[in-house]
């Protein structure tokens, strides 16, 4: 086929998420709701762990980097799906799309490395605790932190590299809330049989290869712990409970989305919105909810505060 003879749109038309006012509404409601809750909940873990001496550690460092790309993440695509639920045309221009594409593709490989990194940050701490702090130190974390990033950008690139030059000639819709990279593939005028497989090893190759090593991580974690105390045992299975659940939270959804997609529209859309919405919503509160030190760090955060208005 001639990719010349093929004009390039200009923009796509995204269908969304529902068709009926009320349920329209109701979406509205509750995905407004849930992104005011996501931005300032991370906040608030990256403001303690920056601001509390007592979070100065790896853990904490690499928790910091995770609510910040959650955001980031929910970021990319939930304020124009709230601002197109009162849209009759809902439309994103062709560069806007590109831009979706690249961002989640970027922040779904940066996650996955760095949920690699955690469980190593964890496996140091359990399974060699003497050297912790030698084997986790600041320059160790920064490299790591940046080797999550650089893989992140040369995945994100490596697709986008594909995706701009396809030739985009006629359907423009996509039944979906924002730009999702398989559907947009699938709007082009060619055969795309070998891109989709090319596309489909290159999202499964970074997103297994860190499964695999997460769960080798977790495997020599919970090896050592069947071998100590009862009381370390249990504190070391709660934290690591936490990082599983995540782990299956996130890489579940972006493994059905981008390595092995499903045929069920309606499945797609669930997982799309469970990935860009919940994830974000879902990690700082596992995390979180059942940790002391960042208990002990809101109460002194709230403590000082309150004797500052006192003194004022």
């Amino acid at each position: 086929m001639d990719v010349g003879n093929h004009s390039v749109v200009s923009e796509f038309v995204l269908l969304g998420l529902g068709y009926s006012h009320n349920i329209q509404v109701l979406l509205f409601i509750i995905f407004l709701t849930l992104y005011l809750i996501i931005v300032p909940g991370n906040v608030v873990i990256i403001t303690l762990i920056i601001t509390d001496p007592h979070l100065h550690t790896p853990m904490y460092f690499l928790l910091a980097n995770l609510s910040f790309v959650d955001m980031w993440l929910s970021t990319n695509t939930t304020p124009k799906m709230i601002a197109d639920f009162f849209r009759e045309k809902k439309t994103i221009s062709f560069r806007g799309c590109m831009s979706q594409i690249f961002f989640s593709q970027f922040i779904a490989a940066l996650e996955m490395v760095l949920l690699v990194v955690m469980a190593y940050d964890r496996y140091v701490a359990i399974c060699k605790p003497l050297h912790y702090f030698t084997v986790m130190s600041l320059q160790r974390c920064i490299g790591l932190v940046v080797t999550a990033w650089v893989i992140g950008i040369v995945h994100a690139i490596s697709q986008l590299v594909l995706i701009v030059p396809l030739p985009f000639c006629g359907p423009r819709e996509i039944d979906s809330f924002f730009c999702d990279r398989p559907l947009v593939v699938k709007l082009a005028c060619m055969d795309l049989h070998n891109l989709e497989i090319f596309m489909n090893v290159n999202c499964g190759m970074v997103a297994v290869i860190p499964f695999f090593l997460l769960l080798i991580s977790y495997t020599h974690i919970l090896l050592t712990v069947s071998k100590s105390s009862k009381m370390s045992a249990s504190k070391a299975l709660s934290t690591c409970t936490a990082h599983i659940t995540v782990v299956v939270l996130f890489f579940g959804p972006c493994i059905f989305l981008y390595v092995w997609p499903l045929s069920f529209t309606w499945m797609d859309k669930f997982l799309a919105v469970f990935y860009s919405v919940f994830t974000p919503l879902l990690n700082p509160g596992i995390y979180t909810l059942r940790n002391k030190e960042i208990k002990s760090a809101l109460e002194r955060l709230g403590s000082y505060y309150m004797n500052s208005k006192w003194k004022t």
